[in-house]
């Protein structure tokens, strides 16, 4: 169970509610001045955070009015990431950052952005979470432990799975970090 931070307090807009308090809680992890994703950023909240602490932020939303908010201080991009081909073919990042956003089938593309000794932050929604209200499809929430599954043989910082208050909400987070590659590893997935 999460212990909920009540000093945090989310309004409904993606983008427009404080820092998450896991993201800020854990960005002490990403190297100094190093590239970081904001992926799915919502109007920015996390882009600011880490431009403020001088990382090179690329932002990627659907929305024109969230770019928007960010094109003055992200690289920002933006696009359907769920219907259109994946816009960042080639790049990796220090760190990925993703909160209250899921799509499965960009699993393999989301870990191929983190390079080698770089840093996955992820929240969003999990089972639970419906009778809380939206989101409450299956689609759209984590399983228990699908978080570990989705990071395995990643080195993880921090892992948590419960309720959260202010707004009441069932969510799933990890900081993991991706091990240096050898050898024998494949090379990075492109689409």
């Amino acid at each position: 169970m999460i212990c909920p931070n009540p000093a945090v307090a989310a309004t409904p807009a993606h983008g427009a509610q404080a820092h998450s308090e896991w993201i800020t809680r854990f960005a002490h992890l990403v190297q100094p001045g190093g590239t970081v994703l904001d992926l799915a950023c919502g109007l920015g909240r996390h882009t600011r955070l880490f431009h403020a602490s001088n990382h090179a932020v690329t932002s990627v939303d659907q929305s024109h009015e969230a770019i928007q908010s960010v094109a003055n201080i992200a690289n920002a991009i933006e696009t359907d990431i769920e219907a259109g081909p994946w816009p960042l073919a080639g790049r990796s990042f220090d760190a990925v950052v993703v909160t209250n956003y899921l799509w499965r089938p960009l699993w393999p593309l989301i870990l191929a952005s983190v390079k080698p000794g770089g840093v996955l932050l992820y929240e969003t929604f999990a089972q639970g979470n419906e009778a809380y209200g939206k989101p409450s499809r299956p689609d759209f929430l984590l399983a228990p432990g699908e978080l570990l599954q989705v990071c395995q043989g990643w080195t993880v910082a921090a892992y948590e799975h419960g309720v959260l208050h202010q707004p009441d909400r069932v969510v799933q987070r990890i900081a993991a970090i991706r091990p240096a590659e050898s050898a024998t590893d494949p090379a990075p997935l492109q689409a």
